[in-house]
């Protein structure tokens, strides 16, 4: 998009474009996104950003009114293969703040100072303030949503210092971290440790969040995972395996979604809650929820070219909106992939750690591969490759690489490395497997995983 289609999204409050782009107002001092529904601005006084951390380091800070931090991702950071869209989304699961830039440089493969310069040129902000603008959000969340003393949310939001956290919330919020938890009480009560920290789990456009929630109801594994009540009002829970700790999850399915007056859909949320034994792991457990339900993706790219297919047309007027859902923990999804859920059951009760607090049928976490890497055949092998990294599925894998890599390993057919390369390493371009390469048009990419959902939920391949 050049700078005058962004414009006239912003004098249109395209919600579509929120999270894909930030404008900010020179005369203000304040960035926003493009849905704001305040006045309008002129535009030789807007200014456009890329990121929140951009808009930030330029000076602006953040609109009370709409709250640019809490917009979905771009979705260019899950269709991107290249150094940067494997940056942001090692940032987005907490690399920088645990490991530095250091480490994540270490991660790509890059020096701190290639890396710094990639994100720095296209993005207008390097893993340092991309990594702040993350912890901010963080710190937001936690003092408006938590009874945590303001001097713990400090440092569990990634800062190194209180000085630090104050001077970061003053700068791009205009406002103390006091002030910011005084105004949020007036509208809702701050939760309690026991209570978990609620969250609004934000996507843009149209959501079908039954096909998610059928997904997830046909694979949960006893002891890690449950969903209950009827469809339409059901609940997935499960317990994750964090950095500094173990959390437990709830998220609310949620139908129905509103339009504009254009007849476009705004976009909506999905409702959840985390209960953490550290609270420093939260930027890291909401990344992963939102990779696990695919809040990040754009419909509405999706939808239209998928929908110009004859074949697909369709099924996409069917279903706009449909996600192609990834995982909490890649690790353990390619263990469960290979062996199966009978299977996964019996290796969680044997090898899974145990919570030290249960919660109702969740009791467990997941074993972790170095525990099942003594395992003979395929699972072993599996498990043992995860263990020692030959084999890598995080957030900043290479994909080609990973499925390089995955194919040398014995028990592990084309569709199950489809399914790793489609939901462990969140590629949205991965071919539906089943069909011929003849039957698969190159009109399909970059959204061939959505297609494949589309044909799964047709009944037309598993």
């Amino acid at each position: 998009m050049d700078e005058d289609t962004r414009y006239e999204a912003v004098r249109s409050r395209d919600a579509r474009f929120d999270g894909e782009f930030f404008f900010a107002v020179e005369t203000t001092g304040i960035y926003c996104r493009p849905s704001c529904p305040a006045v309008t601005p002129k535009r030789h006084n807007v200014r456009f950003y890329a990121t929140a951390a951009a808009a930030q380091g330029s000076g602006f800070r953040a609109c009370r009114r709409c709250r640019p931090d809490a917009v979905p991702g771009s979705a260019d950071w899950n269709v991107r293969a290249d150094v940067v869209g494997r940056a942001m989304r090692l940032i987005g699961d907490g690399v920088v703040d645990r490991e530095g830039v250091a480490g994540l440089a270490d991660r790509l493969g890059y020096s701190a100072r290639q890396v710094q310069r990639q994100l720095t040129t296209e993005l207008g902000a390097g893993p340092v303030a991309l990594a702040r603008a993350q912890r901010a959000h963080t710190a937001r969340v936690l003092l408006q949503t938590t009874g945590l003393p303001v001097t713990e949310i400090a440092f569990a939001s990634g800062f190194a210092s209180v000085r630090q956290f104050n001077d970061t919330v003053r700068e791009i919020y205009a406002a103390t971290p006091s002030a910011l938890r005084a105004a949020a009480r007036t509208s809702r009560r701050a939760a309690t440790r026991t209570a978990g920290i609620p969250l609004r789990l934000a996507h843009r456009g149209p959501y079908r969040s039954g096909e998610v929630f059928d997904l997830l109801e046909s694979e949960a594994v006893p002891g890690v995972e449950e969903v209950s009540g009827a469809p339409g009002r059901r609940t997935f829970r499960r317990t994750l395996r964090l950095p500094h700790g173990t959390g437990i999850v709830a998220v609310l399915e949620r139908t129905g979604t509103t339009r504009t007056t254009s007849g476009a859909h705004p976009g909506g949320w999905l409702d959840a809650r985390l209960h953490l034994t550290d609270p420093r792991d939260l930027t890291t457990a909401v990344g992963r929820l939102r990779r696990l339900l695919d809040l990040d993706a754009d419909p509405y790219a999706v939808d239209e070219r998928l929908g110009a297919d004859t074949r697909l047309a369709p099924l996409v007027a069917a279903r706009p909106g449909l996600r192609s859902p990834g995982a909490t923990d890649p690790e353990e999804l390619a263990v469960r992939a290979l062996v199966g859920r009978t299977e996964s059951e019996r290796l969680v009760q044997r090898y899974g750690k145990t919570l030290d607090a249960p919660c109702g049928s969740l009791t467990h976490l997941f074993p972790e591969p170095a525990a099942l890497s003594e395992a003979s055949g395929p699972l072993g092998a599996l498990a043992g490759a995860l263990a020692d990294g030959a084999v890598r599925l995080d957030p900043g894998a290479d994909r080609d690489e990973a499925q390089h890599a995955l194919r040398a390993l014995p028990g592990l057919d084309a569709r199950t490395v489809a399914v790793l390369r489609t939901r462990a390493l969140g590629d949205p371009d991965v071919a539906p497997p089943g069909l011929d390469t003849a039957d698969i048009p190159d009109t399909w990419r970059p959204w061939r995983s959505y297609a494949w959902q589309h044909l799964r939920a047709a009944g037309e391949l598993e």
